[in-house]
């Protein structure tokens, strides 16, 4: 049932804090200045990040997005206090030295490629003071977030409570699994104040006409053998199946280097938006723990039970692609992909998101300057795809977006 959960303030947060600065914010979403370094150490490592949680690691989606938040934040936090120091210390060290020790300490089966690349990158650095000011603040970073998290709920053994015979409505497996990390919803965010802070009021009654219109239509557009989707909305639905946790560090950093970001504002977008992202989807996950809604493939296969006169059951109805193994509502893909696109769109302005997002499944790329489009193209897709319900997506839109907010207030605003 989607209502806002906070008013949508695009930009009001964003331009306060370069009004404090004396900073414009048409300058600001202007091209990057240069003078505080070069952002290449910040990308490899967010690559590498991605390799030892993604790859390395096996972390399902949104487990892997709460890594990253962790991490990114370790890397802007040490940075920052590099760019503060009084004396001279390396950004790039410091930047390097932060996601080197917090990755080590979080994946610890991945020590030694880790060691391997932070000792090549770190033989090219002269050994003088800058390079030791950097490597401690980057050390003291990572230490700092590996204390503050050590006891925030990451990995906790909770189950998802599944009676015997599950009520109508009520998610069950679809034959994906059980449900992917149901500690998430109950992980300490890191930022908002809670999970709970920003969910909606839950999904539509079985019994309303609302839900019985979000069968029908998924009904029709999401069916693995839909005679109603046209081969455009297809190829839509089939780019968004990727993983889009890649997809957006993807292009986060191909953004970077288009826009002679300096690094600075390269860690700083990245660790909002990771963050953003992480905040969201626990947010989700504690909705998804909490109304364990059925996946469209059990609601219309078994329609006879919802007590909706307008819907009509088909046993034999199966989506365009398998749903993830954990419940319905609220979509994860949606709370991601809004937290990261709204964050976006306040750091740089409307209009100005200019996103590059790519996909090995179609083996396409799809340009978005505003966060509307692309999270258009997002909510579409989750229902063609035969995996969603469109009330879902809209509400984790929704919910995604509050997320950004609160977190954009705290980033302030990118240089490039």
């Amino acid at each position: 049932m989607s209502t806002t959960p906070t008013a949508h303030r695009q930009g009001i947060c964003i331009a306060a804090a370069l009004l404090v600065l004396g900073v414009t914010p048409t300058a600001a979403a202007g091209e990057a200045e240069q003078a505080r370094g070069d952002p290449g150490v910040a990308l490899s490592w967010n690559a590498i990040a991605w390799r030892t949680i993604g790859v390395e690691g096996q972390k399902p989606p949104p487990v892997a997005q709460l890594y990253l938040g962790l991490v990114s934040t370790a890397v802007y936090d040490a940075v920052r206090t590099a760019e503060a120091a009084d004396g001279p210390a390396a950004s790039d060290v410091a930047a390097a030295t932060a996601a080197h020790d917090a990755l080590a300490h979080f994946f610890p089966a991945s020590q030694t490629a880790l060691d391997a690349d932070y000792d090549a990158w770190l033989a090219g650095v002269p050994d003088d003071e800058a390079r030791q000011n950097g490597r401690q603040a980057g050390a003291d970073a990572a230490a700092a977030l590996i204390a503050d998290r050590a006891d925030d709920g990451r990995e906790a053994p909770i189950t998802l409570p599944r009676p015997a015979d599950p009520p109508p409505g009520m998610w069950v497996p679809t034959g994906t699994g059980e449900m992917t990390a149901p500690w998430l919803g109950f992980t300490e965010p890191l930022l908002i104040d809670s999970p709970e802070q920003f969910a909606t009021d839950g999904p539509d009654p079985l019994d309303s006409e609302e839900y019985a219109a979000d069968v029908a239509e998924v009904a029709a557009m999401g069916s693995a053998t839909s005679t109603a989707r046209t081969a455009e909305q297809t190829d839509l639905a089939l780019f968004w199946s990727d993983n889009p946790i890649r997809q957006y560090q993807d292009a986060m950093r191909e953004r970077a280097v288009r826009h002679g970001m300096d690094i600075v504002g390269t860690v700083r977008m990245l660790a909002a938006a990771n963050t953003a992202g992480a905040d969201a989807l626990i947010t989700c996950w504690r909705g998804k723990y909490d109304v364990p809604l059925w996946r469209p493939i059990t609601a219309i296969q078994q329609a006879d039970r919802d007590g909706n006169p307008a819907t009509t059951p088909d046993p034999a109805w199966s989506s365009l692609r398998p749903a993830p193994p954990y419940p319905e509502w609220p979509s994860g893909h949606a709370c991601v992909s809004s937290a990261v696109a709204e964050t976006l769109e306040e750091l740089f302005g409307a209009g100005q998101v200019d996103m590059e997002i790519r996909s090995s499944v179609t083996g396409t790329t799809r340009i978005y300057d505003d966060e509307q489009a692309w999270l258009d193209d997002v909510v579409n897709a989750r229902v063609w795809l035969g995996i969603h319900f469109r009330d879902a997506v809209d509400d984790a839109r929704e919910t995604g977006r509050a997320v950004a907010d609160a977190v954009a207030c705290e980033f302030g605003s990118s240089d490039s």
